[in-house]
């Protein structure tokens, strides 16, 4: 296996989990909106330098632990994950939603999705099965992202459909955009598994 591309999709993931934790924090109130805009640009920067450290090693390497196009789809869809949780911290300043707390419960699938991806990640010189097994674990984190947002759009739109509610559709609409990246990201690493 080589060690480099294994780094570069690791260094993706810890970003994007640096990301997701910021948006955790901005929704509980410990770090400010505004703050939060300001870090998560840093980190996506760290997160796209990753990719492009992939991508280039990708471009010379002889031998790849899964095939070159299931690793360029991972570290797609993990780049997908950083820049919708980009856009969600982006939005979430402003849009000024006044029940952040409502969006923890999707956050935390969110953070468990992103650490079965890491440790697939970690387990590409494991078995196919453990491989597999870990993907799993990460689509079930991403459906479970999408059942919550559809879970929240019924509530939204339950009530009268206000200003508020429609800046909280946006916002749970692009946790569910996090979701879909993440079961495109465990697809990607499990059908790799799957060809070897």
């Amino acid at each position: 296996m080589d060690s480099t591309l294994l780094q570069a999709l690791t260094g993706q993931l810890e970003a994007t989990r640096e990301g997701a934790w910021l948006a955790m924090a901005m929704i509980s109130g410990e770090v400010g909106r505004t703050k939060a805009h300001e870090r998560m640009r840093t980190i996506e920067h760290r997160g796209d330098t990753y990719r492009a450290q992939l991508i280039a090693e990708l471009a010379g390497a002889l031998v790849t632990p899964i095939d070159r196009e299931d690793l360029f789809r991972l570290s797609r869809s993990i780049d997908d994950i950083l820049d919708s949780l980009r856009d969600f911290v982006r939005e979430s300043h402003l849009y000024r939603v006044h029940d952040r707390r409502r969006f923890a419960p999707m956050l935390d699938q969110v953070i468990m999705g992103i650490d079965a991806l890491e440790k697939a990640v970690s387990d590409l010189a494991a078995s196919t099965p453990v491989v597999s097994s870990d993907a799993l674990e990460a689509k079930k984190a991403g459906g479970a992202v999408r059942r919550m947002y559809q879970y929240e759009i019924a509530r939204i739109l339950s009530s009268e459909v206000t200003s508020e509610a429609l800046r909280e559709r946006e916002l749970v609409r692009r946790l569910e955009i996090v979701g879909t990246a993440i079961s495109d990201a465990a697809d990607a690493i499990a059908d790799g598994a799957m060809k070897r």
